[in-house]
C-alpha cells in the first residue's frame, strides 16, 4: 500500500499538512518530512512504540538515542540546560540550521525534561550524559515541530546504509509501506546531511562534516568584536583594551585567555595607517593597568566588518561608513553609546582622554549585557 502523501507548495497545504502530521505523530505513527538538508522521519519520543518502529525502520538496534528535534531556540535549552559561551554562540549564529548539535546535559536537567515530556528514563533522547539537538531552517518541519505537542525525535528517512533521501520520490522507493505519511517538499536544498558538532565546555569537536565545513564550524563558534573610529589611535584602541579586561573580568579570567575562549576583540578606523596609539590613549590606559604601547592603527575593511559579531562605532558618522562599506552587516552595527557620540580627544590633554576613557567603558558595560559571551 502506498504511503499517504501530502504536496507542500503553499501556505493553505502547509496548515493542513501539519495538522494531518501532528494528528499521526500524536498517535504513534511515523512521518517522513523535508527539511533544508535531507528528508528525516520523525516520531513522537513520548510513545515507546513509535519509538521503536522507528528503530526498526532504520535498522537500529543499538539503543542509542536519536536526535531531539526542535522548531524554536526556547526548546534547546528545556532538553540541554543552561548553555556556556561557545554553545550560545552555535545556537545564537548557527540556528535554525543545517547544524546537529551534541550538548552536554547534567543528570538534573535530564531528568527535569524527561519527567515533563514523559520520557520514562530518557534514554531514547538522552546517552552517556549528552543531548543532540537540531533545529532545521526549514518552514514546514518548524511549523510541523512546534505544533506537534509533545517532544519530536527523528533521523534521516532512510535504511541504514542507504543513502539519506533529498526528494519524495527516494523515501517512497524505499520505505514506502512502512511510514504513516510522507509529507513532500520537493527537492531539499542542499542535498547533504548536516554537520554534527559535539559541544564540550568552552570548545568543540566536529563529528561529521556536513553542508559546513570545519572552517565554517570554527567561525561560528567564536565571538568577535570590532570598534571602530576615525584613526584607530585614541578611542577605538581603548575601547578595545577596556573591553579585554571587562570581558576577563565577568569571566574569571585572564585578557590573555580570552583567544583560547575563542573571544576576539579587535579595533580600526575608516582611516587608520599603521601608526601608533597617541601617546595620551597610552597613558591614560596605563592608568588604568592596560598596555597600547605595542598598537598599531589598521584601516577597516569589509571582510573585517562581515566577520564581527558586533561592531561599535563611536559616531554617527562612523555608523553611515560603516553600512556603506558593509551594507548586509547592517545589523551589527551599532553606535557605542547610543544617547550621544563619544567624542574625539585627539589634540587635546591627559584630563580628556581620561574622561573619553570613562565614557567608553560606561557604555562598554552597557553594551555587553546585550553581547552574553
Amino acid at each position: 500500500m502506498e504511503v499517504r502523501t501530502i504536496k507542500v507548495r503553499e501556505a493553505a497545504v502547509e496548515r493542513e499538512a501539519v495538522a494531518v502530521a501532528c494528528e499521526i505523530l500524536d498517535r504513534g505513527g511515523l512521518v517522513a518530512f523535508p527539511t533544508e538538508t535531507v528528508y528525516g522521519l520523525a516520531a513522537r519520543a513520548d510513545r515507546p512504540d513509535a519509538v521503536r518502529r522507528l528503530r526498526a525502520v532504520k535498522v537500529r538496534d543499538d539503543g542509542k538515542p536519536f536526535t531531539l528535534h526542535v522548531g524554536n531556540r526556547s526548546a534547546i535549552e528545556e532538553a540541554a540546560g543552561a548553555l556556556g559561551g561557545v554553545a550560545r554562540r552555535f545556537v545564537a549564529k548557527g540556528l535554525p540550521g543545517p547544524l546537529t548539535l551534541v550538548f552536554d546535559a547534567r543528570p538534573t536537567d535530564r531528568e527535569r525534561f524527561s519527567r515533563a515530556k514523559g520520557l520514562g528514563s530518557g534514554s531514547d533522547v538522552y546517552h552517556e550524559g549528552t543531548v543532540g539537538v537540531r533545529y532545521p531552517d526549514h518552514e514546514l518541519a518548524c511549523a510541523m515541530l512546534r505544533a506537534a505537542g509533545g517532544p519530536i525525535v527523528a533521523s534521516s528517512a532512510n535504511r541504514a546504509g542507504d543513502p539519506p533521501p533529498c526528494d519524495a520520490e527516494s523515501i517512497r522507493a524505499n520505505l514506502n509501506d512502512r511510514i504513516d505519511l510522507l509529507l513532500d517538499g520537493g527537492q531539499t536544498r542542499y542535498g547533504k546531511a548536516s554537520t554534527i558538532v559535539r559541544v564540550t565546555g568552552g570548545g568543540f569537536e566536529v563529528l561529521r562534516e556536513g553542508v559546513y565545513d570545519a572552517r565554517t564550524v570554527e567561525r561560528l563558534s567564536a565571538l568577535r568584536l570590532l570598534f571602530v573610529c576615525s584613526g584607530n589611535t585614541c578611542r577605538s584602541p581603548m575601547a578595545e583594551a577596556i573591553c579585554r579586561q571587562l570581558l576577563a573580568e565577568g569571566m574569571g579570567c585572564k585578557p590573555a585567555d580570552l583567544v583560547d575562549l575563542r573571544i576576539f576583540v579587535e579595533s580600526a578606523g575608516t582611516h587608520g595607517g599603521g601608526g601608533g596609539a597617541s601617546p595620551q590613549a597610552v597613558s591614560a590606559m596605563s592608568r588604568r593597568g592596560l598596555d597600547l604601547s605595542g598598537h598599531r592603527s589598521r584601516g577597516v575593511t569589509a571582510d573585517m566588518i562581515r566577520a564581527a559579531d558586533h561592531v561599535f562605532v563611536m559616531t554617527p558618522s562612523h555608523y553611515l561608513a560603516m553600512t556603506d562599506l558593509a551594507p548586509d552587516a547592517g545589523d551589527r552595527i551599532k553606535l557605542l553609546k547610543e544617547e550621544s557620540p563619544i567624542e574625539d580627544p585627539f589634540g587635546s590633554g591627559d584630563s580628556a582622554y581620561e574622561a573619553c576613557a570613562t565614557d567608553i567603558e560606561a557604555a562598554l558595560r552597557k553594551r555587553l549585557d546585550e553581547v552574553k559571551p
